[in-house]
């Protein structure tokens, strides 16, 4: 089965309730409504329940199974404003700045899933990386034992006979602007687990550079060569190697010219990038370029499941980011 049919379908057993707050974007209930009809996970909403049911009526969409919630009327919202007061006491947070901060339909999804009321959360559509990352970060938290959180992005390609059927991860192309060595080691032992976990395949780890084993040298060549060799200290179970040009990391009958002793040459599936930059611009050309299908950017590190959304994102990218978001709940239990 293709990787989008497989992360679908396995979505769709695990049954969970994945919470869109971005209401007020017409592609958010569309996605809604798309995640509803083919039962890909349960959904709850937050806004105004009249405009909600207004808009979705507009653009001719069925959101009656939905669950909608109201922050300014749900009955939870002052125990959810105690909570948010406990988890900022310690930068001066008051009552009444708690109750106006929780007004924020972001904020207030994730205080949902925090509690438990709904399994995972998707945002970003409409609001900015850094405003759903501050939202994630300050109430669900970072998972106990992680010191860096990051992201990747799955990457559906048309050349099905690399990486994993065509299907690569690529970490981290939205979160951390330049890692260190250490954080690359953190970044690609997250994303070896979102590898098992979505592509449902064992992670081959590439370290990429412009160099592939010596062949170029400079700071960011030592940076991927200390990474990868800290990396198979700390995770000798899973296969790596660094560092390595992208082709060498990908091609087979280039890896047999370039590092013909690697271990990992050819068949890589996961990519790790030697900063922001690189995995941003690579992801996007990948993408536009070639067609390919790109899915997240998928968070990890965090306590419960939230996702991200480029803003520029198509109601089907929302779909499937939710069906991701139901696979990493289940992952979390």
């Amino acid at each position: 089965m293709e990787v989008l049919p497989r992360i679908r379908e396995r979505a769709r057993s695990s049954s969970r309730n994945i919470c869109l707050p971005e209401t007020f974007d017409d592609r958010v209930l569309e996605a809604a409504d798309l995640l509803l009809a083919e039962k890909l996970c349960r959904v709850t909403l937050i806004g105004n329940p009249d405009k909600i049911r207004d808009d979705a009526s507009k653009l001719g969409v069925d959101l009656a199974a939905a669950d909608v919630v109201e922050p300014t009327t749900d009955e939870l919202r002052d125990e959810y404003v105690e909570t948010y007061v406990e988890l900022r006491k310690h930068k001066g947070m008051t009552v009444e700045k708690a109750r106006e901060i929780m007004l924020g339909n972001i904020t207030y999804a994730a205080m949902c899933v925090r509690k438990g009321r709904c399994d995972g959360m998707v945002a970003g559509s409409v609001a900015s990386t850094a405003d759903v990352v501050r939202a994630l970060l300050q109430v669900i938290r970072v998972k106990e034992g992680i010191k860096t959180v990051s992201s990747s992005f799955i990457m559906v390609t048309r050349v099905h006979d690399l990486g994993a059927s065509g299907a690569f991860v690529f970490s981290d192309p939205a979160l951390v602007p330049d890692p260190t060595p250490e954080m690359l080691v953190d970044i690609a032992a997250a994303s070896a687990m979102t590898c098992r976990a979505l592509l449902d395949t064992e992670p081959i780890v590439g370290f990429l550079s412009y160099s592939t084993k010596g062949s170029g040298k400079g700071p960011l060549v030592d940076k991927m060569r200390e990474a990868a060799a800290l990396f198979k200290e700390a995770h000798p179970q899973i296969q790596c190697d660094g560092e390595l040009q992208a082709d060498a990391a990908i091609v087979p009958s280039i890896a047999a010219r370039k590092c013909p002793d690697s271990p990992v040459g050819g068949k890589c599936n996961v990519l790790i990038f030697p900063d922001l930059n690189v995995g941003n611009v690579t992801y996007k050309l990948v993408e536009r370029l070639g067609q390919a299908q790109a899915i997240g950017p998928v968070l990890q590190g965090l306590a419960k499941p939230g996702n991200d959304l480029s803003r520029g994102c198509s109601v089907m990218d929302i779909a499937n980011t939710a069906a991701v978001t139901a696979i990493q709940a289940g992952m979390t239990e």
